[in-house]
C-alpha cells in the first residue's frame, strides 16, 4: 500500500529543507498538508515557526556570541550580540551562522533599532506628526486620517527596526522570521541584544540596543 510520505520525493524534502531550515520532519509533514507544493509549505513552516518563537520569547537568553562583518574594503563594520539560552547552541554552525546573516544584514540595510518597541517616544511622535501633515495635506477626510498613519507608521517600522526588514538575502522573509525558523530548529529562545554599525566618513555611527527579557517589565 502506497503512503502519503511515499508520494513526497526526498528531493523536494531536501529542498525544502535548505530553503527553510526547518527539520526534515517538519519539512515532510509540511509537504504532506500542501500535498507536496513547495511554496505553500514554506508558508507552513513560516507559520509554524513563528508560533514556535512566540512560545518560547519569554525564556531567558543569557548565553550567545558576538559576531563581526567587515564590508565594502573596510568601508562598513558591524558587530553585534545573538542570545541564546545556552552554549552548547551558541557554539552550533546554525547559530553561527545566523550571527554572520544578521551581521551581513546590519551592514547592508542599516536599521536604527532592533525593534519597533525600542523606537523612543521622540522618534515616534516626530514621524507621526509628519505622517499627520502629509496626509491632512492631500485633503483626505479627518476621520480616516489615523488610519492613514497607522500604514505609515508600519512601513516606517519596516525601514528603521532590524526585526521588521527583509532581510537582505530573501527578501521573502524578515529578520524576526529568519530568527523563528532558528528558533523552531534549535530549540530554544534567540534574541538579538545590541548592534553598532560603523561607515567610514559618516557623520555619526549607529548603536542600538533592546532590554534583555529579565530586565523587561
Amino acid at each position: 500500500m502506497t503512503t502519503v510520505s511515499d508520494k513526497i520525493d526526498a528531493k523536494l524534502v531536501k529542498e525544502l529543507r535548505e530553503k527553510s531550515g526547518a527539520p526534515m520532519g517538519d519539512c515532510l509533514k509540511a509537504l504532506q498538508e500542501t500535498k507536496g507544493n513547495i511554496e505553500e509549505a514554506f508558508v507552513v513552516l513560516r507559520k509554524r515557526g513563528m508560533a514556535s518563537a512566540q512560545k518560547k520569547a519569554s525564556r531567558v537568553t543569557n548565553e550567545g556570541a558576538v559576531g563581526a562583518y567587515i564590508h565594502a574594503g573596510g568601508k562598513i563594520a558591524v558587530l553585534v550580540e545573538l542570545n541564546c539560552e545556552s552554549d552548547f547552541v551558541a557554539r552550533t554552525e546554525d547559530f553561527q551562522e545566523l550571527l554572520k546573516d544578521i551581521a551581513m544584514h546590519i551592514a547592508a540595510s542599516d536599521p536604527r533599532y532592533v525593534k519597533p518597541e525600542d523606537v523612543t517616544a521622540e522618534d515616534l511622535e516626530r514621524e507621526k506628526e509628519i505622517y499627520r501633515a502629509q496626509a491632512a495635506a492631500t485633503g483626505r477626510p479627518e476621520k480616516i486620517i489615523p488610519q492613514i498613519v497607522e500604514g505609515k507608521m508600519a512601513k516606517f517600522y519596516e525601514e528603521v527596526c532590524l526585526l521588521e526588514q527583509p532581510f537582505i538575502k530573501d527578501q521573502a522573509i524578515t529578520v524576526r522570521e529568519l530568527i523563528a525558523q532558528k528558533v523552531g530548529k534549535l530549540g530554544e529562545n534567540i534574541t538579538v541584544r545590541r548592534f553598532a554599525r560603523f561607515k567610514v566618513g559618516a557623520a555619526d555611527w549607529t548603536v542600538a540596543q533592546t532590554k534583555p527579557v529579565e530586565a523587561a517589565e
